[in-house]
């Protein structure tokens, strides 16, 4: 069956999957798209608020069939329906099967795992390019890090990112923190090399790759670092991305390590930053959470657009290369990074695989389950930078 689409937004009902079909409608496209979800009524409230014209197509993240005469007919599936463990499972298998590309904003490293151990290795034979974590996680940790190593221009022995921000997590995203606890995980959230392929991890990536919770002064960037706390998923999402470029012999560096932490400018910040997380911590671990969940935003719900174009967000990165010359780079940009920003990420990595096919990395026939950066890199640096997403360095330290 012949492709007669090229993007359908999944999960258009959504708070972030709204943002995202405002992002395609607000300008003329050749592009053809779109939207998709369980719930007629709701579908065509989003298209009459923000496209009249579009395709309205059903389907159930449980329903095989209806999921299949989705991905029949598009090249690429953008999703926004999480907890992506509840719904996502079965939409990417029908994705594999029908040789549609994918792209999506989770941050649930356990369930990348099991897609890489379902479909990577047919994903790859059929030139599918499956590609999680598209938003604010993992793409400035991803691609932030990947614009380092391209631009130092030499082989990388470490890159140490500090984020900083202004916004508030979306309704999905704490959705899934909370879903987290009620789920036998094991040492799955504890591993820093859970998604790498087998047999790409030395002795010396494992002793510098350890997560770290405590507060450092940083004299390269003026300030102190406190831990972040979605290091525990961008974190993985880099060590893979140097592994598949490693495998596909381009080498970030011998026994690349990479690391992250939020920044700030005195260390009283710093150690708020450490409580915080500590209490969030024992909130989502304990019964506490039953009790302040339904205090918190719901999937669906977010804020004003005055508060998402409001926010921004900043990381910067310290590159130490194998030479011992240390510089320093910065990605940043302005909207709410749960909302106006991952939406913005998200829909551009779509695009990038439809408008930029002939330049993405590995070359046509490239597939699995991919990350940002090994399978769309420097083709979507480029689409990010004229999307108003600011790459600077290098910066001599």
């Amino acid at each position: 069956m012949e492709k007669d689409l090229d993007i359908i937004v999944y999960g258009a009902t959504g708070f972030t999957g709204k943002l995202c079909v405002e992002y395609l409608a607000c300008q003329e496209r050749s592009t053809k798209w779109a939207i998709a979800g369980r719930n007629q009524e709701k579908l065509k409230k989003v298209a009459d608020e923000l496209c009249p014209d579009v395709e309205i197509l059903i389907a159930d993240s449980e329903d095989e069939d209806a999921l299949d005469r989705l991905t029949q007919r598009t090249k690429v599936v953008l999703s926004t329906a999480g907890p992506f463990h509840r719904y996502g499972s079965k939409l990417v298998a029908s994705c594999v099967k029908n040789n549609a590309h994918y792209v999506d904003i989770t941050g649930e490293n356990f369930w990348v795992k099991g897609l890489i151990d379902k479909h990577h290795e047919e994903a790859s034979r059929k030139g599918v390019r499956i590609i999680p974590s598209c938003g604010y996680d993992s793409i400035p940790s991803d691609l932030g890090s990947l614009h380092c190593v391209e631009s130092m221009n030499k082989p990388i022995k470490r890159i140490e990112a500090f984020h900083t921000m202004k916004g508030e997590a979306s309704g999905g995203t704490l959705e899934t923190m909370f879903s987290l606890a009620d789920l036998d995980l094991g040492k799955s959230l504890f591993d820093p090399f859970l998604l790498n392929p087998e047999g790409t991890v030395s002795d010396d990536q494992k002793k510098l790759s350890k997560d770290k919770t405590g507060v450092l002064e940083q004299d390269a960037i003026n300030g102190w670092s406190g831990p972040f706390i979605m290091a525990a998923a961008n974190t993985r999402v880099v060590r893979r991305s140097a592994a598949l470029h490693e495998q596909k012999g381009e080498r970030y560096g011998k026994d690349f390590t990479y690391q992250e932490f939020t920044f700030h400018k005195k260390k009283t910040g710093a150690y708020m930053a450490l409580a915080f997380l500590a209490i969030f911590g024992l909130v989502l671990m304990t019964p506490l959470r039953k009790i302040v969940r339904p205090l918190m935003k719901k999937p669906g719900e977010g804020p004003s657009k005055e508060v998402r174009e409001n926010g921004w967000f900043s990381a910067t990165y310290k590159a130490l290369a194998e030479d011992g010359d240390v510089s320093i780079f910065k990605m940043h940009g302005k909207g709410d990074p749960g909302y106006k920003i991952t939406s913005l990420l998200v829909t551009e990595s779509a695009l990038c695989l439809v408008e930029n096919e002939q330049d993405l990395p590995g070359g046509p026939d490239y597939g699995g389950i991919l990350t940002s950066a090994s399978g769309l890199g420097g083709a979507l640096i480029s689409r990010l930078k004229n999307a108003g997403i600011v790459f600077e360095g290098p910066m001599q330290n």
